[in-house]
C-alpha cells in the first residue's frame, strides 16, 4: 500500500512539472484575470448617459450644431461601431461620422439617444434641471434647425394598457417638451421601425405610426419621416439583412436610415 502511494505521488509530481513547463499552459494563463479584479458595475447606458451629460457640461460650444437625435437605443447605436453584444455584427458609427460627424456642416448633429430609454426616461432626461430634470436640452448655445425623434418601441415590453395609446401619448409629451425647450426648430418625427413579430407590427407598430403621422402632419412645426416601408419586404415582414437582431439596425440598415433621411433632407 506504501508503495502505490509513493508511485501515485511520483507521477502527480511529474505531471505538475511537465503542466508548469509547458509554454502553452502558461500562455492559456494571464498574469491576472478580471475575476480576480474589483471592478464596479456600470451598464452600457449608464456610461454612455454619463458621457452625454459630460459632454453638455463642457466648454465646446453646440452652436454648430444643425440636428439633434432623441431616441433610445436605435438613435443610440448610430455611435457604435462593432456590435459588442454580437461579434461580427456592426451598428453605425461608419455611416455617423460620414455624415453627421461635422464634415458637412448643414448635418452636424448631436446624438442623445440612450440604449434601453423608454419615453418617460427620455422626458426626464429634457426636463429642465432647475426642474429635476437632466436638462439635455438646456444649453442656450444649443440652437439645432431640427430635432429628429424616433421613440416608443421600449415602452411595448412591460406595457401600459392599451399599449398603443400609451405610446402615442407618451411620444406627444415628448414633442411638447422638445417644441418648449427650443421653439426655433423643427421636430420631424421618425417611425417606429418594423419588428420581426408581423403581429405585434399588424396591433401596435402600424397602428402607432399612422396615428403620429396625422398628428404631425397636421400640428404646425412638425414633419412626419416614414422609415417603416424602407425595412420590410414585399409581404411586409422585417428585413432582416437590414437588423442585428429582431430590433437594432446593421450597419446596412443604418445606410439606408441616413439615406432615406438625407433624401428627405434634400426635398426640403
Amino acid at each position: 500500500m506504501i508503495i502505490k502511494q509513493s508511485a501515485s505521488r511520483t507521477a502527480l509530481l511529474a505531471l505538475l512539472a511537465l503542466a508548469a513547463s509547458s509554454p502553452s499552459a502558461i500562455a492559456q494563463a494571464p498574469a491576472r484575470f478580471v475575476a480576480e479584479t474589483p471592478v464596479a458595475r456600470v451598464d452600457y447606458w449608464q456610461k454612455r448617459a454619463a458621457d452625454i451629460a459630460q459632454s453638455l457640461a463642457g466648454a465646446q460650444s453646440l452652436k454648430p450644431v444643425q440636428i439633434v437625435f432623441v431616441g433610445d437605443s436605435i438613435t443610440d447605436f448610430w455611435h457604435l461601431d462593432a456590435n459588442p453584444w454580437a461579434p461580427g455584427k456592426f451598428c453605425g458609427r461608419a455611416i455617423w461620422d460620414e455624415t453627421f460627424g461635422g464634415t458637412v456642416p448643414a448635418l452636424a448633429a448631436l446624438n442623445l439617444g440612450v440604449s434601453g430609454d423608454r419615453i418617460e426616461h427620455v422626458l426626464h432626461r429634457l426636463l429642465p434641471a432647475a426642474q429635476g430634470g437632466e436638462g439635455w436640452l438646456d444649453r442656450p448655445d444649443l440652437e439645432p434647425a431640427r430635432v429628429f425623434l424616433m421613440l416608443g418601441i421600449n415602452n411595448s415590453f412591460d406595457s401600459e394598457t392599451p399599449a398603443a395609446e400609451s405610446i402615442i401619448r407618451g411620444v406627444r409629451a415628448v414633442i411638447a417638451r422638445i417644441h418648449e425647450r427650443k421653439p426655433g426648430a423643427q421636430i420631424v418625427v421618425q417611425s417606429l421601425l418594423p419588428t420581426d413579430d408581423d403581429a405585434k407590427n399588424r396591433d401596435l407598430v402600424v397602428p402607432v405610426n399612422a396615428a403620429l403621422r396625422s398628428f404631425a402632419e397636421t400640428t404646425p412645426g412638425l414633419r412626419y419621416l416614414d422609415l417603416y416601408p424602407a425595412f420590410v419586404d414585399a409581404r411586409g415582414a422585417q428585413r432582416h439583412d437590414l437588423f442585428n437582431d429582431a430590433l437594432h439596425p446593421s450597419r446596412e440598415g443604418y445606410r439606408l436610415w441616413r439615406d432615406r433621411l438625407v433624401a428627405w433632407l434634400a426635398k426640403g
